[in-house]
């Protein structure tokens, strides 16, 4: 299927260790580790192509992570999809807190891999 030409979900999703929200979700506003030297957010659509994200970066991460759920339609900065099957959204500026409507653990297995995502 062509993702390109549909419309993207109301939600996408932010993988994030948790100790770095932790320490930068007091504000109105986060920024990743990342932000500075990519210029955006890394985002997925799709909490199967969240979990397919973490086995292909972070295994090697021994940290928890977390799963932001974020609203679309809140967000303040600009979006972008620059990969050819619009699936991983880039934002554009810092996340605005009021856009995350949920925050979720992810369970990983023995061997560091992500199994899936928590309430």
């Amino acid at each position: 299927m062509n993702r390109a030409n549909l419309d993207h979900p109301p939600i996408t999703f932010h993988l994030v260790p948790r100790d770095v929200w932790e320490a930068r979700s007091s504000g109105n506003q986060y920024l990743p580790d990342a932000f500075d030297s990519d210029g955006f957010i890394h985002c997925t659509d799709g909490e199967d192509e969240v979990i397919a994200v973490g086995n292909r970066y972070y295994t090697g991460d021994p940290r928890a992570y977390v799963v932001l759920s974020i609203a679309r339609d809140r967000l303040a900065a600009p979006v972008r999809y620059e990969d050819p099957a619009h699936v991983f959204p880039h934002i554009y500026g810092p996340l605005n807190l009021d856009a995350v409507v949920a925050v979720r653990s992810v369970r990983r297995d023995d061997q560091g891999r992500f199994v899936e995502i928590g309430e």
